[in-house]
């Protein structure tokens, strides 16, 4: 009898065992191709303008290189985009620092998030980030 119960004992954690791992598996392979359509999703937005890593200390603007362009060109009614690539939060605001417009204004932007707008009249606008004055950009529209 002893023998019995010994051996069912064995076989139950066996299959316990067995359905633990197929679970596991399962788990495992959803987790990764959720984290691929993450990627996937992260890297579909086309970008104008970029803001690259690490603008958020002074010094990019040394080098132009706050927006990647600072300075771009489109015909009247196209779009811009742009996709803050830093770890920081950013903002795309019409106007300057000393004399914000309210043309646009992306509000702060996450990393990796993106802001868009259309610009139907012709003109140079000028923009900046409202949490580090010394980002700057313009759009000049024909």
């Amino acid at each position: 009898m002893i023998k019995k119960i010994f051996v069912l004992g064995i076989i139950g954690i066996v299959i316990i065992a067995s359905i633990a791992v197929s679970f596991s598996t399962t788990v495992e392979s959803d987790l990764e191709s959720t984290t691929v359509e993450s990627d996937l999703e992260s890297t579909t937005v086309e970008s104008d303008v970029i803001m690259p890593s690490k603008v958020s200390r002074p010094g990019c603007e040394e080098d132009d290189r706050c927006y990647i362009p600072s300075k771009i060109s489109i015909e009247k009614g196209k779009q811009v985009t742009w996709v803050n690539e830093d770890s920081a939060f950013h903002s795309v605001t019409s106007g300057s620092y000393d004399s914000p417009t309210t043309l646009f204004d992306s509000g702060h932007l996450d990393p990796f998030e993106s802001y868009s707008i259309t610009f139907d009249e012709s003109g140079i606008f000028d923009y900046f980030c409202t949490l580090h004055p010394w980002m700057m950009g313009q759009v000049v529209v024909e």
